[in-house]
C-alpha cells in the first residue's frame, strides 16, 4: 500500500476531526448566547418599549423590589477592580517574565515556573480566605472597614499574576533570535536588548496575555464576593466598599424572579459582550503589528 495515500488519508481524518471540534466550540458558544439573549430578553425589550433602558446605565441605584435595576455602579465597579489588577499584575509580571527568560538560572527559572503554575492552579476561593482574613482585617487597620476596592484589586492581580507571568515569558521566548543576535552585534548591552528589541518585538504575544488575564480578573467571582464588600455605589476611592456584576449575579440569582432575573442575565449578556469588545481589540492590534512588521 502506498504510503503517500495513508498519509493523505490520515490528514483528511485529521482536517476532520479539527473542523468538527472547531464548530463544536463554536456551537456551545453560541447555545450561550441564545441561552442569555432568551432569558433577558424580556427585561430588555420593556427597558426598550418604555424607554427606560438607558437608565441601566445611569446611577439610579439597584433597587429591585422598587423596579430600579441601575447597573452602572456595578459597571463602574467591574471596570475599575478589574483595571486596578491589570495595572498592578501586568509591569510585575513582564518583570517576571524577562526575569525568568534573560537573567535566572536553569535551575532557579525551572523553580520559578513551577511556582507560578502551582499559583495559577489554586482555586479562587482560597485566594477569597486569604484575602479576607488577612488582607481585609490589615486593610481596616489603616482605612476601615477593610472590605473594599483596594483589597479586591490586590487579590484580584495576585490572581491573574501567573497569567501576565507565563504569557509574557511565552511570548518573549518566541522572538526570533535573529533580532538578538543582531542587537548583539551592534553591542547593544542586555538591558537595551530587553528595552528596545525583544520587549517590541513580543508585544503581541504580550498583549494577548493580557487579555486572557483581563477576561478573568472581568469574570471572577467568589473572591472578588469575599473581599470587595458588596456595597451598591459607585467607587469614590480605593478604600470604599464595591460590589461588581459577577458577585451582584452570584448573590442574588438563588432568590430573583421576573425582572429582577432578567436583569441578572442581562448582566452575564453585558460582561459577555465586554469580553468580545476586548477580544476584538487584541485581535485588531495583532493584525495591524502584524502588518506593520510585513511593510518594514
Amino acid at each position: 500500500m502506498d504510503i503517500k495515500n495513508i498519509d493523505n488519508r490520515a490528514d483528511r481524518r485529521l482536517s476532520a476531526l479539527l473542523v468538527l471540534l472547531a464548530g463544536g466550540v463554536a456551537l456551545l458558544l453560541a447555545l450561550i448566547m441564545l441561552l442569555l439573549l432568551n432569558e433577558s430578553w424580556p427585561f430588555i425589550a420593556k427597558g426598550w418599549r418604555e424607554g427606560t433602558w438607558l437608565g441601566l446605565f445611569q446611577n439610579q441605584g439597584w433597587y429591585p423590589l422598587e423596579g430600579r435595576f441601575g447597573m452602572a455602579p456595578m459597571i463602574w465597579a467591574s471596570l475599575a477592580v478589574t483595571l486596578g489588577a491589570i495595572v498592578l499584575a501586568l509591569p510585575i509580571g513582564l518583570a517576571y517574565a524577562v526575569f525568568l527568560q534573560f537573567y535566572a538560572p536553569t535551575a532557579t527559572a525551572l523553580g520559578f515556573r513551577l511556582l507560578l503554575n502551582l499559583l495559577a492552579g489554586v482555586p479562587s476561593v482560597v485566594f477569597g480566605l486569604w484575602g479576607l482574613t488577612r488582607l481585609v482585617p490589615w486593610i481596616a487597620q489603616w482605612q476601615p472597614p477593610g472590605a473594599s476596592l483596594l483589597a479586591a484589586i490586590l487579590v484580584l492581580s495576585l490572581m491573574i499574576l501567573p497569567t501576565v507571568a507565563l504569557t509574557s515569558a511565552a511570548a518573549l521566548a518566541a522572538v526570533p533570535k535573529e533580532l538578538i543576535s543582531g542587537a548583539m552585534a551592534l553591542g547593544l548591552r542586555r538591558k537595551t536588548q530587553i528595552l528596545y528589541v525583544v520587549i517590541p518585538a513580543a508585544r503581541s504575544g504580550i498583549a494577548s496575555g493580557t487579555l486572557l488575564a483581563t477576561a478573568r480578573a472581568l469574570g471572577e467571582t467568589m473572591a472578588v464576593l469575599m473581599v470587595a464588600g458588596n456595597v451598591v455605589q459607585t467607587p469614590s476611592g480605593l478604600f470604599e466598599p464595591v460590589r461588581v456584576l459577577t458577585a451582584n449575579i452570584a448573590l442574588e440569582m438563588a432568590y430573583a424572579m421576573g425582572d429582577h432575573r432578567a436583569s441578572l442575565f442581562a448582566s452575564g449578556l453585558l460582561l459577555t459582550l465586554l469580553v468580545w469588545l476586548l477580544s476584538w481589540i487584541a485581535h485588531r492590534v495583532t493584525r495591524i503589528t502584524k502588518e506593520k512588521r510585513q511593510h518594514v
